[in-house]
């Protein structure tokens, strides 16, 4: 019996899949949540990652609805080819944008932990068709 046959095999993918998913929402949620409780904050990030000035509160709160609506879908598992494709390019482009602060690494390490959910993003996205538990069908 292959691996890919194995039942036990198959209940592990799937939990672990399920879990990677739970992770990235989490932290996709509270990004999200984020442009509704200090939209100001959102603004801050356009400008000074990704160089869109002038956002005010109704650019956050417009992206935050589009946001929550992609992450709520994402952790439905609907569409997921689109889904788990957008969450892995729109956090690949939060990633990238952080490249100021690779340079000075060791006073924000924190922006390295992108890396390992980037890599999350792209193991859901290749593996999606594996990633069943708790999705609609």
């Amino acid at each position: 019996m292959t691996s890919s046959t194995n039942p036990d095999f198959q209940k592990r993918l799937h939990w672990s899949l399920f879990s990677l998913r739970l992770g990235v929402f989490i932290v996709m949620l509270m990004w999200t949540l984020d442009k509704f409780v200090n939209p100001g904050h959102s603004a801050r990030i356009l400008e000074g990652f990704y160089g869109i000035s002038g956002a005010n509160e109704v650019v956050a709160y417009i992206l935050g609805t589009l946001q929550m609506v992609l992450i709520l879908a994402f952790m439905a598992g609907i569409k997921k080819r689109i889904t788990y494709g957008l969450i892995f390019v729109l956090h690949g482009l939060s990633t990238l944008s952080s490249y100021n602060q690779y340079i000075d690494g060791f006073n924000n390490l924190l922006f390295f932990a992108a890396w390992p959910m980037w890599a999350a993003c792209f193991a859901l996205y290749l593996l999606r068709d594996q990633d069943v538990k708790f999705t609609v069908k």
